[in-house]
């Protein structure tokens, strides 16, 4: 950041008092201007049949390339809106968010990805604008050397296990970049 957008004097980087971590901060007018973490927020639409919904990325980073639909939060929606809203505009369907399972704190990339539980609302789907193809995919076929990121790689492994053990819980994991390997559970 190089201008203040309060007042539009330029700003300098510092540690304000108070504080421990160098901001930046308008000498003009007082302002600090807070970098935080993005919010990504999606979903595993689950089929009534135990399929998974995934669709091909048409955008970059990561073009080509497998994941459940999800996206950056907008201001004024919830977790869950944020969910169904990527799922209709990545895949062209409705989902039933239930339970909120795997976070992930992706520092690299300065992003916190949140992954929700789904159900699929009908059979209808196709892609979005943001997606090449969108397909659902029985566990043993899903195309794991072709998932996107690492973040969705470990909420659909944990998806997969919880399901094939009945449990629900959540899900911690820290990824260092975008596609880094995983770190920890």
């Amino acid at each position: 950041m190089k201008f203040c957008s309060h007042c539009g004097h330029t700003v300098v980087q510092k540690i304000p008092q108070g504080d421990s971590v160098p901001r930046d901060v308008c000498e003009s007018c007082g302002a600090i201007h807070y970098q935080n973490p993005k919010m990504v927020v999606g979903c595993v639409p689950e089929h009534e049949d135990g399929r998974i919904l995934l669709c091909k990325r048409a955008i970059e980073p990561r073009r080509g390339f497998w994941t459940v639909p999800a996206g950056f939060m907008e201001n004024d929606e919830t977790l869950q809106a944020a969910a169904a809203r990527e799922t209709r505009e990545e895949a062209l369907t409705a989902v039933d968010i239930l339970d909120l399972f795997a976070v992930v704190n992706v520092t690299g990339a300065r992003q916190v990805h949140l992954f929700f539980r789904a159900r699929l609302l009908g059979d209808e789907f196709g892609a979005g604008d943001e997606s090449l193809e969108v397909a659902l995919y029985r566990e043993q076929d899903i195309p794991w050397d072709e998932i996107a990121f690492a973040s969705v790689e470990f909420a659909l492994r944990r998806f997969l296990d919880d399901r094939k053990n009945s449990r629900t819980g959540m899900h911690l994991s820290e990824v260092g970049r975008r596609n880094a390997a995983l770190v920890a559970e």
